[in-house]
């Protein structure tokens, strides 16, 4: 049988076909992920490492830092934005920064002298409530976005122009702060839920609105979508800006960010593979995640998708059963897929059969066939009794203890 007989996708049933339209990545790890209270800012080889990883998976741009941070910010910046143009990466650069003029001066600065265009993202907030707390008028606001993306277009800067917590702006604010950036050169547009307050269906209706006030312009400007996991919604929040017409994602690897983090672009990456809007080899993934997490000190949980070290374990009698039936019948694709809505070795991992208090004596069997150990009647009762006093998944240790 082939696979659409096997697998009947509700995912599918009811929605319009998948739009053909490309989808862009730009990755935050190295700039808004370290501003987690928790990360270890990594060393310039680490974070050398990630950029290739990043460039590996296809990810369109890198922001690799904010240079008007200070002089350590500015070294590795500058390093980063010397390794893309020596290894001719396909990856782009860009850098944060305020509007502010002396923000922008050394991504100037950095570009001229390594010789690559880096995109500026000059940033200031939206919402009211951030107006309200910083003593803030429109006029100030409108004024500083002029100022700033004028500057940065006339040294030849890409500019993108990011209003930060638009998920919580009025229309009208929006409206006035995207229509002065574009004025002024700006050839995208970062719509940025920062604090992650927005739904999918507020994400949506927000894209939308922005689409229209490009249109209106008449320019060629793209727009760009920012989401972090406060409610826990990063993942679909992107998805669901992707498909109301959002250019680029943006994302972390992990998660990583600000309190509870941005969107992880892991789990971005993964689902938008699964959904046929991508068609990549993103078997480095696990990779990527393990280096980021080994570079900022971040563990990655247990139970996390696709790259947790549970991810693809089982251990419970049932389950495993029907993963050894599936890899008894020689179909590499039935076994990944009967009991795993994830197909493991897409992202360089496999399904492990594991002996536990839960396990069914094919666990054992299967385990010790692995390992190309005779699953004798005396050695399959040792370890299927030893489990069943034990509160936890034997170690390998332990199990080849109990085979005595």
């Amino acid at each position: 049988m082939n696979k659409e007989e096997l697998i009947y996708d509700w995912n599918h049933a009811d929605t319009l076909p998948v739009t053909s339209r490309r989808v862009e990545f730009d990755d935050e790890t190295l700039r808004d992920g370290l501003q987690s209270p928790s990360v270890t800012d990594p060393p310039i080889e680490k974070k050398i490492e990630l950029l290739h990883l990043m460039d590996s998976l296809g990810i369109d741009t890198a922001d690799i830092g904010l240079p008007g941070a200070g002089p350590r910010a500015v070294a590795d910046v500058e390093r980063l934005a010397k390794e893309i143009a020596d290894c001719k990466l396909d990856i782009t650069a860009n850098c944060a920064s305020r509007t502010v003029i002396a923000d922008i001066q050394p991504i100037i600065d950095i570009s001229q002298k390594v010789g690559i265009a880096i995109e500026a993202c000059t940033f200031i907030g939206s919402s009211f409530i951030r107006q309200y707390a910083e003593n803030w008028s429109l006029e100030m606001m409108l004024t500083a976005t002029e100022e700033a993306v004028k500057f940065a277009a006339a040294h030849h800067l890409p500019v993108m122009y990011v209003t930060e917590d638009t998920t919580r702006a009025h229309p009208d604010t929006i409206r006035a702060l995207y229509k002065t950036a574009i004025e002024a050169g700006a050839k995208r547009l970062c719509v940025c839920d920062t604090v992650g307050h927005a739904t999918p269906e507020g994400a949506a209706a927000l894209i939308r609105f922005v689409k229209s006030i490009v249109e209106e312009s008449g320019e060629e400007v793209k727009i760009d979508w920012h989401g972090h996991q406060d409610r826990g919604l990063g993942v679909i929040n992107s998805i669901a800006a992707f498909e109301a017409g959002a250019d680029r994602l943006h994302g972390s690897a992990l998660g990583i960010g600000e309190r509870v983090g941005n969107a992880p672009m892991d789990q971005i990456l993964v689902n938008l593979q699964l959904m046929g809007y991508l068609d990549r080899d993103l078997s480095k993934l696990m990779k990527y995640c393990e280096t980021a997490s080994d570079a900022t000190g971040i563990p990655i949980p247990i139970s996390y998708p696709v790259v947790g070290r549970d991810a693809f374990r089982t251990a419970t009698g049932v389950h495993a059963a029907a993963v050894i039936k599936a890899f008894r019948k020689g179909d590499e694709w039935l076994a990944d897929a009967v009991y795993s809505g994830v197909p493991a070795k897409l992202f360089g991992r496999q399904q492990v059969i594991e002996i536990g208090p839960m396990s069914g004596k094919s666990n054992v069997i299967f385990w010790l066939e692995q390992r190309g150990l005779e699953p004798t009647e005396e050695r399959v009762e040792k370890i299927f009794h030893h489990a069943k006093q034990r509160n936890a998944t034997l170690t390998d240790d332990e199990i080849m203890t109990a085979i005595g």
